[in-house]
């Protein structure tokens, strides 16, 4: 990552206390497997960890691209904006 710019992150609380809820949504779905609970039910469960994964994504990238990418561009660092496309395709791969 390039550091020709400053990372501003305001959300950090925020997005820690999401990823605290999903690591907790997937002990619960850890403990449903464990415990040989119905199928049906351990999907739903990991459907809301994967959105609430999404969500905290969204989070970040907004963050992101309000913040560090504005800043980033600023500076004429520009590789920045190809950074965040490779991390996006990452992401939704």
């Amino acid at each position: 990552m390039s550091e020709k710019h400053t990372h501003t992150h305001q959300n950090t609380k925020a997005v820690l206390n999401r990823l605290s809820r999903a690591v907790g949504h997937m002990e619960s779905v850890k403990r449903m497997v464990e415990e040989g609970r119905d199928c049906s039910e351990v999907l739903v469960q990991l459907s809301a960890v994967k959105a609430a994964i999404n969500n905290t994504a969204k989070v970040i990238l907004k963050d992101h691209i309000e913040h560090c990418l504005v800043d980033a561009v600023e500076c004429g660092d520009h590789e920045a904006v190809a950074e965040l496309t490779a991390a996006i395709d990452r992401f939704i791969k």
